[in-house]
């Protein structure tokens, strides 16, 4: 019996329901601000996504040119940066205190990096974290979503084995 392949709203769901979990499991560890738990966000985006990729490719047959699979794959990643915006939104609206805690962090790093930063030259740069949060939040997660994405769909189709049938071999 042949596998049905998963569509590319599915497979987003999934990956983007997973990292929801994960974001929520770092949340309740308080650990937002670690950025090794960032690099471990990004591995399970790529190998998830390179998974589906290959998973699509096997479902049909492993008939998909490279091309075919990349574009499955990066039309899974703008499903899962649709969800990923959407969690990124909701969970600032109902944590506002969010970006006082990232301000308060921003602070602390600062001060130890740049010790001989004025309280005003301080502020000023703060003052523009608060300012530019909303652009930074939206643009950040799109962006490294995408990128993410373009990185597993690569890898995902360029390890998928492909043999794909041309018109002419079937007559």
């Amino acid at each position: 019996m042949d596998k049905k392949p998963i569509s590319h709203f599915l497979a987003g769901g999934i990956i983007g329901g997973i990292m929801i979990l994960y974001s929520a499991i770092i949340i309740i560890l308080d650990q937002t601000m670690n950025k090794s738990m960032g690099w471990i966000s990004f591995v399970l985006i790529v190998l998830l996504l390179a998974y589906f990729v290959r998973e699509k490719g096997n479902a049909e047959g492993n008939n998909l040119k490279f091309g075919d699979l990349f574009a499955y794959g990066f039309k899974t990643t703008a499903f899962i940066t649709i969800i990923m915006l959407a969690f990124q939104v909701i969970y600032n609206l109902v944590f506002p205190d969010t970006v006082d805690k990232l301000l308060e962090v921003s602070r602390q790093t600062i001060i130890q990096q740049q010790p001989n930063m004025s309280d005003d030259q301080i502020e000023t740069a703060l003052g523009f974290t608060k300012k530019f949060y909303w652009p930074m939040i939206i643009g950040g997660t799109i962006l490294g979503t995408i990128i993410q994405g373009a990185i597993a769909s690569l890898i995902g189709a360029a390890i998928t084995k492909k043999n794909p049938q041309t018109p002419f071999q079937n007559v």
